[in-house]
């Protein structure tokens, strides 16, 4: 569905760039439905900012997307701490402080919903992509627990985790460690990438589509996988940790105390159970 067909599902929109005048285009086509604004989202001071100015305009709030983000491929130890800090300060630290400047405004109107677009890379760990998926996995754990947190306050959080779409995440937007000898899978697919060869299978125009739905459902999942690429990366990853899991269960079993009383069957420990910290 092209964009202008269901841009009435979307309303009003308070777009932030480092650049906002990169945002003309789409202020020239919706007019005074987009609100462009400067936003560093390393900046902390500028996300409170920003956070303020967007309620000011439109009086509320009542989706939030976290998107900003880029990749990075190499071996660990080849990284340099720059580009380690960069990339868990944009990936994960900014939604982090995007989502707890906007979570006042959300509790006090009872309602609102937070896409945290994270990724695959967010469930399932590959070589060449650890700093960059030690981010999403951390954004990740942060939506699901947050999710249990904030849903007695009618507010709904989403990771949204794509797996390979056509956007700029493998071409421009992607940075490189150096090369080291003896990482010859790793090299290999930072070869591939910087290539220009891959073709991701995701289109882009159908995820919004879907996101656009999502924030509409009455019952959004915490963790909704795009792309069958990824359901199949997903569903090998669980089968082998479930298989891990019953092959090391003995040894994992043999360390409680032997005095220990069961946790999972006292009130609080039901709780936990139950997906939240409310009894719920």
């Amino acid at each position: 569905m092209p964009k202008a067909q269901y841009w009435h599902r979307i309303g009003r929109v308070a777009a932030t760039a480092r650049q906002p005048e990169q945002l003309a285009s789409l202020v020239a086509q919706y007019g005074a439905n987009i609100v462009p604004l400067a936003l560093d989202v390393t900046n902390s001071e500028q996300i409170a900012q920003v956070v303020v100015q967007a309620v000011a305009h439109f009086g509320r709030l009542d989706v939030v997307v976290n998107n900003a983000g880029f990749g990075i491929t190499g071996a660990a130890e080849a990284y340099t701490e720059e580009q380690v800090r960069s990339q868990l300060e944009t990936n994960l630290y900014a939604p982090i402080a995007v989502t707890r400047a906007v979570l006042p405004y959300l509790r006090k109107q009872r309602s609102g919903r937070i896409l945290q677009i994270s990724s695959i890379g967010g469930r399932v760990g590959n070589a060449g992509i650890s700093i960059y998926q030690a981010a999403k996995f951390g954004l990740g754990g942060f939506s699901e627990a947050l999710a249990k947190e904030v849903a007695p306050l009618g507010i709904y959080v989403t990771s949204v985790e794509p797996g390979g779409f056509r956007t700029d995440w493998a071409g421009a937007s992607m940075s490189y460690a150096p090369a080291i000898e003896g990482y010859e899978a790793v090299n290999q697919r930072a070869e591939y990438f910087a290539s220009g060869k891959f073709v991701p299978m995701g289109d882009p125009d159908k995820a919004a589509h879907v996101m656009i739905d999502l924030v509409e459902h009455p019952a959004p999942p915490i963790h909704l996988v795009l792309g069958s690429e990824a359901v199949a990366f997903l569903q090998q990853a669980d089968a082998n940790r479930k298989a891990e899991l019953e092959q090391w269960l003995p040894v994992s079993l043999s360390t409680d105390a032997n005095d220990a009383e069961n946790f999972l069957e006292t009130e609080i420990g039901k709780t936990y159970q139950r997906g939240n910290a409310f009894g719920k």
